[in-house]
């Protein structure tokens, strides 16, 4: 028998598929599930439960991860037809930044808690593709490791996630290490200025930093450190209690934007935007954008669907970009987020998943599965690239 071949070699991302079956043809089959469900299932038989409960969990009794979900079931796509969609264009120009596709790598903290290579080994598979990867101030190692270990296979294309702590020296300080080490924009999360109320972490008593996990950017950085007897190397303990006191300041309003504007160069986006007044306020002040999203359900139980708020966020930024986040799942979500306006998409457990399971290599799957899902329902759909995905492809039930 022949090998399969796609009708459309100038669509690698749909070609994925024709990967998978021309491997099938020799006996071999995907070492990952395919379907989120198997995926997180199979994370969740390999995991010891504390992981895979703060990873998989949410903020009280999981209302808003379900709403999440629920918000994508009231939209269906209405597919067109007879148009060419022989070759289509993913690619996209995100704040001077040349894209091949609308999905970054959302932050996630503490990947080590998953697998060993972390950040590590997602920056890689990142990279590897193109993609650009969000790294979380609470990540396993330290931001400049990170980017390094990106640019032994590509172009590292990063941008840093910052909670702010309450030491503002230190922020500086972040943000300095975080431009030398070539990372192109900053995203400020603003909705963990608190920890939610988290039941399955409760239950475990599980939280990582309080083991030392997840604090490498702070037990690398000279400020944190000048406010230690010893260096964390000697006494983790006085580091860790150090951390609990700056992980994140709980008095800034929207004036001390400002002081992040005069502290760096980088394009701000702020993350964790859901009222449309608080949209226009990002405009008003100067950001260069914002990312609709309730942090995938973890930090509000009964909060509104981050889907649900995304056209009222994209009708109050005027030119300024929105990106979204929390809840999707597949290609198709992706489709029905861009078609509602948000200019790419964050992918979170999804990826994480992946990384559990295979490393690099499981990252890397679980991207190219869904950039294949996306080229292939923008194909059927009769949407040859990103200008064609508008609200009129799809129809709201109830």
């Amino acid at each position: 028998m022949s090998p399969t071949t796609d009708n459309s070699s100038n669509n690698p991302f749909a070609n994925y598929q024709f990967e998978i079956y021309n491997e099938g043809l020799a006996g071999k089959l995907p070492t990952l599930p395919i379907a989120f469900t198997e995926l997180e299932q199979r994370a969740r038989e390999k995991l010891d439960r504390g992981a895979f409960d703060y990873v998989a969990g949410g903020a009280g009794a999981e209302e808003t991860m379900r709403s999440n979900r629920e918000a994508f079931g009231r939209w269906r796509i209405a597919p067109r037809m007879l148009r060419n969609v022989e070759s289509r264009n993913l690619g996209l120009n995100l704040l001077g930044f040349d894209m091949p596709a609308p999905l970054l790598i959302a932050p996630v903290g503490v990947l080590s808690i998953v697998h060993p290579e972390a950040e590590l080994a997602v920056a890689r598979a990142a990279s590897s593709m193109g993609l650009t990867m969000l790294l979380s101030t609470v990540s396993s190692y330290p931001l400049e490791e990170v980017s390094r270990s990106a640019a032994t296979t590509e172009t590292f294309r990063g941008w840093f996630q910052l909670y702010w702590p309450k030491n503002r020296d230190f922020v500086s300080s972040l943000l300095h290490r975080a431009e030398q080490a070539g990372y192109s924009a900053l995203v400020v999360t603003l909705d963990s200025k608190f920890l939610g109320w988290r039941p399955r972490d409760l239950a475990g008593s599980y939280l990582p930093f309080l083991r030392g996990a997840g604090i490498a950017n702070y037990i690398s950085d000279p400020i944190f450190c000048a406010g230690l007897k010893c260096p964390p190397a000697e006494d983790m303990a006085s580091a860790i209690l150090h951390w609990t006191q700056l992980f994140s300041e709980t008095n800034i309003t929207w004036d001390d934007l400002k002081f992040l504007r005069a502290q760096t160069r980088l394009p701000i986006l702020l993350k964790g935007v859901l009222h449309a007044d608080d949209v226009r306020r990002a405009a008003d002040f100067g950001m260069d954008a914002i990312v609709v999203s309730n942090h995938g359900g973890r930090q509000v139980d009964g909060a509104v669907a981050a889907l649900d708020c995304l056209p009222g966020a994209v009708a109050g930024a005027g030119k300024m970009p929105v990106l979204f986040d929390s809840g999707i799942r597949s290609g198709a979500d992706i489709v029905k987020a861009l078609a509602l306006g948000a200019k790419a998409v964050l992918i979170g457990r999804p990826y994480v998943y992946g990384l559990a399971l295979g490393g690099e290599a499981g990252v890397k799957a679980v991207l190219r599965g869904l950039l294949a899902e996306l080229d292939l329902t923008m194909a059927l759909s009769g949407i040859p690239d990103l200008d064609g995905l508008t609200p009129e492809l799809l129809e709201k039930v109830h």
